[in-house]
């Protein structure tokens, strides 16, 4: 390292809380399998049909893609964007764009007068299905994000709405579904337990399960899911003039990261980004599946404070996708995220102020982490030319989280 480049990382590090530096973070570099799960799993037409469906609901808008400058020249990186999905809809995440999208796609197949076709979007979005979609119940399990997307999408289309939630989900983000309409049940366990649980319950009652996890017989809601993320995606390619480097996406069961990976490939082909997958320490199915070079599930022994990825097991569709174009995997300790929080609410220099949840906090979380250790900044390919675009999965969508979170230690 130069002179100027040590006393440039000096001063960076006078800008930064200790806990960047004193936090744990885990790193496997992939094992990269060849293939065509990201044209195969999500294809080009998956992805056009939700776009051309999404697009055409009332209130949606492209949320911010917003550029860090001042923390990107802290970091001694080229370039440093972040996609703000806290204004989506109304609903404060990313998720806004799958449960519901999922919620029609299952109710055209489900309530369909004909035998052997599917009712149109227009069909259901028009209430000419009324009576029919009105005894249909969709079933899922939540940590907060996809619940409330489906709540909404049900009480918008006319559909009847059931939600399980773990031990470890907050009261108001409970609350936050049920205002739209959803019954919600509390189980003990984790969030794999209340998958379970609202599977269990879908078989019993004739239920429909809107999962973002796929397992055997489950295909087409994750599938449909991930094809709404990819409204999201194709937002950030279309105010882009080049690909950046590097993209750091949260890992939870997998789907979010999938539909980003597939949806970039099929965007710019051999120019897609590095990708990073980003996890807690105490949920890293992901992580594990990568170090073993298969799915693989982990205990969660306990919660991590990023609630949304909370995930014990990956989703075996959105695994084959990340299992040929994801190149790394990070775990992190909880201990990062509230300065994390704070640093993007209380910016430095000219950059825009962010309200940022728990589990859209942790890719910048990860990066800053990483970027400031020197061996694992070489891992990764960081360095002053890279241009790294972070996915802000989700606003604050718990209000008292959020506050106590800003409320915590000064960073300065």
């Amino acid at each position: 390292m130069s002179r100027a480049d040590a006393d440039a990382a000096a001063a960076a590090a006078a800008r930064f809380a200790p806990a960047f530096d004193a936090a744990r973070v885990s790193h496997v570099a992939a094992r990269r399998r060849r293939g065509d799960a990201a044209l195969r799993i999500l294809r080009p037409q998956d992805f056009a049909a939700a776009r051309a469906e999404i697009s055409a609901w009332p209130g949606h808008a492209p949320t911010p893609l917003l550029e860090l400058p001042a923390l990107a020249a802290d970091l001694r990186l080229g370039r440093l964007l972040y996609k703000d999905e806290g204004p989506r809809f109304g609903l404060g995440s990313f998720k806004a764009l799958g449960g519901a999208y999922a919620a029609l796609r299952l109710l055209q197949r489900q309530a369909s007068p004909a035998p052997g076709r599917e009712a149109s979007a227009r069909e259901i979005r028009s209430g000419a299905l009324a009576e029919r979609v009105a005894a249909i119940t969709l079933v899922s399990a939540t940590d907060g994000n996809h619940g409330r997307s489906l709540a909404w999408g049900c009480r918008r289309f006319g559909a009847r709405c059931r939600i399980f939630i773990h031990a470890g989900v907050s009261e108001a983000r409970a609350e936050a579904m049920r205002a739209l309409g959803a019954r919600v049940t509390r189980i003990a366990g984790d969030y794999d337990a209340s998958v379970e649980a609202a599977r269990r319950a879908a078989e019993a009652n004739g239920w429909f399960v809107v999962s973002d996890t796929s397992w055997p017989g489950c295909s087409a809601p994750p599938r449909d899911v991930m094809a709404g993320y990819g409204v999201m995606t194709g937002e950030i390619v279309a105010a882009m003039d080049a690909p950046p480097s590097h993209v750091f996406v949260q890992g939870g069961v997998g789907g979010l990261a999938a539909s980003v990976a597939a949806a970039l490939r099929q965007s710019w082909g051999d120019r897609a980004p590095r990708m990073v997958v980003v996890e807690p320490e105490t949920a890293a199915c992901l992580f594990e599946s990568a170090r073993r070079g298969r799915p693989a599930s982990v205990p969660i022994a306990r919660e991590t404070c990023m609630a949304g990825l909370s995930c014990g097991e990956p989703s075996p569709m959105a695994w084959e996708i990340l299992a040929e174009e994801a190149s790394d995997f990070l775990a992190i300790s909880d201990d990062l995220v509230a300065p994390t929080v704070r640093l993007l609410a209380r910016p430095r220099g000219a950059d825009p102020a962010i309200a940022a949840g728990e589990s859209g906090a942790a890719g910048l979380a990860a990066l800053i982490a990483a970027a400031r250790r020197p061996a694992l900044r070489a891992a990764l390919g960081l360095d002053a030319a890279s241009s790294v675009l972070l996915i802000g999965s989700e606003g604050v969508t718990d209000s008292a989280i959020y506050e106590a979170m800003l409320a915590g230690a000064s960073d300065a």
